[in-house]
């Protein structure tokens, strides 16, 4: 049998997503709590993979096992073997066509940036942190050129491993309250970095170092060169992956899963 797994975790305890010789990534800790109730070594696939501190409130992955058990034991049972940082928040049954990765349509991020003065105590490590006052609607109208399909190569890692830089960006919303920003970006699929240097680019426009023109400028260039430098991994949060409604999965995790929710 398939299953899908919906997964939540703080990143500030693993060397990201991805599998490692050292074993402290997500995806280590949870194969080897699933293998635990599987009773056989299971491997899971994700929907996308996220850098070391980067959170996830809504990570989707499945996994084959030749066991069978009741949906509840890939939740609680799991659970009992993970360490706290990491926590599965739904099981599916799903056919063998469902691939966690390939039959996703959209993902969504979310990024919590914290412009004040004094640098986080409560919060390190859940948000982002910039010392200056920031411009947030001159955030917002500069955001709107991203909008679309385009070559994101100005945000994209030199070590991506996409087969293409096209990305269609549907939804790069900024709002703010009580000095806290949270932008929230939905897109077909987002290329490595490109989530943190959006941010990064869009905290220049905040400050004024960057106009409305200069990103439009940076976008068409299609050079990470002339881009201003990655931002920390500290605020960003994957928090929905969307599937066809033949498998009747989550798209979003709920809000109450992510504590600085709005």
């Amino acid at each position: 049998m398939r299953i899908a797994l919906g997964i939540e975790y703080d990143g500030r305890a693993f060397s990201g997503w991805q599998t490692q010789p050292h074993g402290n990534t997500v995806q280590d800790r949870l194969n080897q709590a699933i293998s635990q109730i599987a009773g056989q070594d299971i491997t899971t696939l994700a929907a996308g993979r996220t850098d070391a501190g980067v959170h996830a409130a809504m990570q989707v992955v499945h996994f084959d096992s030749q066991i069978t058990r009741p949906l509840n034991a890939w939740v609680r049972g799991v659970n009992a073997h993970l360490p706290p940082e990491v926590a599965v928040v739904w099981a599916r049954e799903v056919d063998e066509g469902f691939h966690a990765r390939f039959s996703a349509f959209s993902r969504s991020y979310s990024y919590f940036l914290l412009s004040h003065p004094v640098r986080p105590c409560l919060l390190a490590g859940k948000v982002g942190w910039y010392h200056q006052p920031l411009d947030v609607e001159a955030m917002r109208q500069a955001a709107a050129v991203l909008l679309g399909s385009h070559d994101f190569s100005s945000f994209r890692a030199a070590e991506c491993q996409a087969k293409s830089p096209v990305k269609n960006l549907q939804q790069l919303a900024i709002s703010e309250e009580g000095g806290l920003i949270r932008f929230d970006l939905l897109a077909d699929a987002f290329l490595h970095h490109m989530v943190r240097n959006i941010v990064g680019a869009l905290v220049y426009v905040g400050k004024g170092s960057l106009t409305t023109a200069d990103l439009e400028a940076l976008l068409a260039a299609a050079d990470r060169t002339r881009a201003p430098p990655t931002f920390m991994p500290d605020g960003l949060y994957l928090t929905g992956v969307g599937y066809p409604e033949q498998y009747q999965l989550p798209s979003q995790a709920e809000p109450a899963r992510l504590a600085l929710w709005r």
